[in-house]
């Protein structure tokens, strides 16, 4: 068995596909309804929306089997990927990159596979539409250019995902793509007990910004101030505009102490920015930090409350 290569984009390509906030999510039926689409019409027993993470390929859509990811070192679409058109696999039995891999050995004994590259809106190839069958088969012409068609479907789907869930301004999650990724990471947190702590940030003397430079200006704080939020954390970090100057990050396996520092080293960085840049203003910021509590917070409304109003509290005294 022959291990796929990284891409070459692979730092961004995986910051893409995790912007899109779909990893581990739901079954949906916009998604759903392509791969039933796809096994019909190629005759097929599985189909899927395979997203290739760092460790694994997850299944957004499967029909035909039961698992939601397998590793992704033995990933038929890690393969796929990397390539720019439809990767076909006529017999995996006969190609030296999959003969012996544990997919083919055993279950589901893939002999026959197709995967269509899934290419996000910036241009990162993020997954597959794949399908299998268990029989080897030809797969050419009239067939692969109904793969690509079908891809298309996905590849506008998630474009539409992208544009609910990104601000469009600082490319960081707006408020919905915040409460869906951060609502599923503190139910992973209570299932396991790990520590997670919210830190809700209100930028301070913004308008006067807007005011004395212009609103260009101001938006040009706003994608800086993202920035160097990303730029400030971890991979576990979840980080957001919430509107207008506010923002927020849900620190994952962080108590209290730790978000604090976490802060820290971002009003650090922004200090650094304000004496280097010299634009005629600083930029500076507020902020609240609460820990989740599963027995007070029932949902991410509840703990982005109670941050914004100890931030607010916090605001009062300067």
């Amino acid at each position: 068995m022959i291990k796929a290569e990284l891409p070459s984009d692979e730092p961004a390509r995986l910051q893409t596909l995790r912007s899109l906030h779909i990893l581990d999510t739901l079954p949906e039926e916009r998604f759903d309804r392509v791969t039933r689409m796809a096994k019909r019409l190629f005759g097929v027993p599985i189909a899927l929306v395979s997203l290739i993470d760092m460790n694994r390929q997850w299944f957004k859509s499967a029909v035909g089997i039961d698992v939601t990811e397998t590793s992704r070192d033995v990933s038929f679409c890690a393969h796929a990927i990397l390539g720019k058109s439809v990767l076909v696999i006529p017999d995996a039995t006969k190609d030296i990159r999959f003969a012996d891999n544990p997919l083919v050995t055993g279950e589901p004994h893939i002999r026959f596979y197709a995967g269509c590259p899934i290419e996000s809106p910036d241009g990162h190839k993020i997954g597959t539409l794949c399908v299998i069958d268990r029989q080897p088969r030809s797969f050419a012409g009239e067939d692969i250019e109904a793969l690509a068609d079908l891809t298309h479907i996905i590849e506008r789907e998630l474009a539409v995902v992208q544009m609910a869930t990104i601000d469009e301004l600082t490319h960081i999650s707006n408020r919905r793509g915040f409460m869906l990724l951060a609502e599923h990471s503190l139910r992973l947190c209570e299932r396991q007990s790990i520590p997670a702590a919210l830190v809700f940030l209100d930028l301070d003397k913004f308008k006067p910004i807007n005011d004395a430079f212009g609103h260009a200006e101001g938006d040009r704080v706003l994608k800086y101030f993202a920035t160097q939020m990303m730029q400030t954390s971890r991979e576990a970090d979840v980080n957001a505009r919430i509107g207008g100057d506010e923002f927020a990050m849900l620190l994952i396996n962080t108590n209290n102490d730790l978000a604090e520092a976490r802060v820290a080293r971002l009003r650090m960085a922004v200090e650094q920015h304000n004496q280097e840049s010299r634009r005629g203003y600083g930029v500076a910021f507020s902020h609240g930090i609460v820990a989740f509590d599963p027995g007070k917070h029932e949902n991410m409304e509840a703990i982005l409350a109670d941050g914004d109003a100890l931030m607010y509290q916090v605001k009062k005294t300067k």
